[in-house]
């Protein structure tokens, strides 16, 4: 029976939400702003009046979320609202982009033209997800509250995926921290960034998830008494000095904790700055710098900074327009701390970035063309050159997406900041594409360095050229850049082309020496006899001399048909015909004994044993299955979202699954021996191979085994960790 509805309660809810939404945007709002809004939520509550949500509320409450989340959180103002309002009305209703431009005018048309997915079909092997992503981004070049608004609808999405279903959850999830998680860093969004990693831990790690979030609850008071002692001598001292300022304790993501913890591979307790002091001073733009690291004066005055972990954001701002000083200081009780010091405007730049910037940029013409604008204009640049394929062109973006930045000069002394591990040559480019196409090599610090040479800050470059130099090939292999990317795939291919026109003429004139006619049945042939995929393929084979064209003879002509000479490898096809897979079986596939006639395999990058949560990625060798925390999952599930099959194990536990063990322990003689004992005699585990490695009384140690399932591997675990000398048991994934 469903439940029932209570639609008066409903109607409250609605107007309620409305009304928070018109509270919040009201100091934004100018002339007819009310009216608009008031029209677009009226068009979006008819238009939706008959849907619902998977969790079963109206539908309208989703758009309604999401302008709240564009004024509340971002900054946005009436045509962001307006565009929330309606951004699902022309994908889900009857609504066309026309009449949404009739109703509300071009740039709202727009920005929901961005945000409304592709419909059709799509070519097998490229992702909907790419395509629907590089349209999207293509908007961004023209408008970037398309984006804006899109981090918005994903948030609240994220917030509210407890109603989907599992794999849907992941899908959603993984393809957050893919792609939106790192968008909202780069446009300076810090806590929806935050907030987005840790939403995707809950959905797809939940039990760590949950353990951290337990453990920073349980530290919490102990956390503020500490806070307040720390903060008091700079808050008197600061009062002193007559400074307008605000001081907040913020507790580090628990993503952010969890990154820590595994990549410096320490417990929880020993994640010393699971906090930082931010002090904020109202102070006019003039005096920001000055007061900034006076203040910075006034907390090292108390407290001994680390000299190695002073970050100077306020002489040279991120490239996402990131202001701020960032110290780490020792406190009183022998715990290192951070203390972030900025200016109230740095600081709502910080929390809203990209809409903030704009907010200063108004009030303050004189500003010049911030960095972040420099980086909306570069992917902008890159989207007009680009031609690659979707999937190839999200990956580019995602590691412009990612990139720190290296502080370079030119001979000159004008600063360039290129994303981090750029190359000479990067830099050729950047400075413009002609000079990038005829790079010899550079001089960095008077000093001659190749063109893969990776710049480092602080590097004044000068690039030297010649006129008979040409991009190769290999070139690709040097730069890191989009720009240079594209501009030397561009050249290539035109090359190609070029050198394709001389294979033909090269084939002309040899058919015509053996006095054989140019057909379209003897050029197959010939096509045939090299094994050659495409016509311009062996054009181009043939002209840079991979071909021999002494082996074209007239018995090539005269024969059946010809002998394919050995083939070349082809590049292996990823995927073929995994449409004849798809809906043969269920949705839920079980992992076990009774899947044999799936041909399922187990994936090598993260070893899945029963027990793990895992799913299944379809490929043309059958299934292959992957643990949800597998390193490739967030990838393969944001590119091939349809191929992602839900699976779970069975009750089996005769088969045996491979799994890495990595010990760390004192070094003693018959260690190996306890250690090999336990393995094979107390759980008649069988152990393919182990190696070990002691260095000044210190030893390191792999395993492989096999074992039954999850169980089974933690039990030899908590075993293999009371042996008398080892101080570190793990699995890992080989």
């Amino acid at each position: 029976m469903s439940p029932v509805i209570d639609i008066e309660a409903e109607r409250q809810e609605i107007l309620r939400q409305y009304r928070r939404l018109l509270r919040t945007a009201k100091p934004y709002l100018h002339g007819d702003d009310a009216k608009l809004i008031k029209k677009a939520f009226n068009t979006s509550l008819e238009a939706h009046k008959d849907m619902r949500r998977k969790s079963g509320e109206p539908y309208i409450l989703h758009p309604l979320a999401v302008a709240q989340i564009a004024v509340e959180e971002i900054g946005l103002g009436t045509t962001s609202i307006v565009s929330a309002l309606l951004h699902d009305v022309v994908e889900d209703t009857a609504w066309e982009i026309s009449d949404v431009e009739r109703e509300f005018g071009p740039k709202v048309a727009r920005i929901i033209d961005g945000l409304t997915k592709i419909s059709g079909v799509f070519d097998y092997g490229t992702s909907e997800q790419a395509e629907n992503f590089r349209k999207m981004l293509l908007t961004l070049s023209e408008d970037v509250r398309v984006i804006l608004i899109k981090l918005a609808d994903r948030l609240h999405n994220m917030r509210t995926l407890d109603s989907m279903p599992r794999h849907k959850q992941l899908k959603i999830a993984s393809e957050t921290l893919y792609l939106y998680a790192p968008l909202a860093h780069r446009l300076g969004l810090y806590v929806i960034k935050s907030e987005l990693e840790d939403l995707y831990l809950k959905y797809t790690d939940t039990e760590v998830y949950a353990d951290i979030k337990d453990r920073i609850k349980q530290s919490q008071s102990a956390r503020n008494r500490f806070i307040k002692e720390f903060v008091h001598p700079i808050d008197e001292e600061l009062k002193t000095q007559s400074f307008q300022f605000e001081i907040k304790g913020r507790p580090k993501s628990v993503y952010s904790i969890l990154k820590k913890i595994k990549k410096q591979n320490i417990p929880f307790e020993e994640v010393y700055d699971l906090f930082a002091i931010r002090v904020i001073l109202d102070v006019p733009p003039e005096q920001e710098k000055a007061a900034c690291w006076q203040v910075y004066s006034i907390v090292t005055d108390f407290y001994q900074p680390n000299p190695d972990r002073l970050r100077d954001w306020v002489s040279t701002p991120k490239a996402n327009g990131y202001e701020s000083l960032h110290t780490t200081v020792m406190s009183r009780s022998g715990q290192w701390v951070e203390v972030q010091i900025r200016s109230r405007r740095m600081d709502d730049i910080a929390e809203k970035g990209y809409a903030a910037h704009w907010k200063y940029k108004t009030a303050d013409p004189t500003h010049a063309e911030s960095s972040l604008e420099t980086w909306v204009n570069k992917v902008r640049e890159s989207l007009e050159t680009n031609n690659s394929s979707a999937l190839e062109f999200m990956d580019e973006f995602r590691q412009n997406l990612f990139m720190k930045e290296v502080y370079v000069f030119t001979p000159k002394g004008k600063l360039v900041i290129l994303p981090d591990k750029a190359t000479a040559l990067d830099f050729a480019f950047d400075i413009h594409t002609q000079i990038g196409m005829h790079c010899l090599g550079a001089k960095v610090n008077q000093k001659l360095e190749p063109l893969s040479y990776q710049l480092h800050n602080g590097d004044q470059v000068e690039i030297l050229t010649s006129h008979k130099q040409r991009p190769t090939e290999e070139w690709l292999t040097y730069v890191t850049t989009s720009k240079a990317r594209s501009k030397i795939k561009e050249f290539l291919r035109d090359d190609k082309r070029a050198k394709a026109e001389d294979g033909k003429f090269i084939l002309e004139k040899r058919l015509e020496l053996i006095g054989v006619a140019f057909t379209q049945e003897n050029f197959n042939r010939v096509l045939i006899y090299f094994n050659a995929p495409t016509a311009q393929d062996f054009y181009y084979r043939l002209a840079v001399g991979q071909l021999d064209g002494r082996e074209i003879r007239e018995s090539l002509f005269t024969e059946v048909i010809p002998t394919p000479r050995p083939p070349a490898l082809q590049p292996k096809s990823f995927d073929t015909e995994v449409q004849k897979i798809r809906g043969v079986r269920p949705d839920m596939l079980v992992v076990g004994e009774r899947t044999a006639k799936f041909n399922h395999s187990l994936a090598r990058c993260c070893n899945p044993i029963p027990g793990d949560d895992v799913f299944g990625f379809e490929t043309d060798q059958g299934l292959i299955i992957h643990r949800t925390s597998c390193p490739r999952a967030v990838d393969l599930m944001s590119n091939y979202g349809n191929r992602i099959v839900r699976a779970k194990w069975t009750e089996q536990s005769e088969l045996a699954f491979l799994a890495g063990i990595r010990l760390k322990g004192s070094d003693r003689v018959g260690i190996v021996n306890d250690i090999t004992r336990i393995i094979s005699t107390s759980l008649k585990v069988n152990m393919r191979s182990i190696t070990v490695d002691s260095n000044d009384g210190f030893f390191e140690g792999q395993i492989m085994v096999f074992v039954n399932d999850t169980d089974h591997l933690t039990k030899l675990i908590q075993r293999l960790n009371k042996v008398n000398g080892v101080l570190q048991v793990e699995r890992f994934d080989s």
